[in-house]
């Protein structure tokens, strides 16, 4: 997401939840088959640019690493929090996963098939 017309409706019109680290915003959008996502971290998550640049890291790894077992047709809104500078890449993608099944935007999990031998 690059719009902020996109950041502001999912803000005000979507769902939110909020760990010590970051807060997630979820909305669904008319693009089918699409994720649409962005990241906020301003100066009051981590004065330093290189933290910053850090936390962004983190969370686009962490999408990266779980993007696939997010649903799609929704714009994904995460916001970096004073707290987040000073976490581990494991302590956010806990809260990331924490978060985004209390929103309920990971797909089901599929059945596992069986072995029948």
């Amino acid at each position: 997401m690059t719009r902020r017309e996109e950041f502001a409706a999912v803000r005000k019109g979507g769902e939110s939840l909020a760990t010590r680290n970051f807060v997630m915003a979820t909305l669904p959008h008319s693009h089918s088959g699409i994720l649409k996502f962005g990241l906020i971290t301003s100066r009051q998550a981590a004065r330093r640019a290189v933290v910053r640049n850090r936390i962004r890291r983190h969370l686009r790894a962490i999408l990266v690493k779980h993007g696939d077992k997010l649903e799609s047709g929704r714009y994904l809104v995460m916001v970096a929090r004073h707290k987040a500078g000073e976490a581990s890449f494991q302590e956010l993608e806990a809260d990331w996963l924490r978060l985004a099944l209390r929103l309920g935007i990971l797909k089901e999990d599929q059945p596992k098939e069986q072995n029948l031998d």
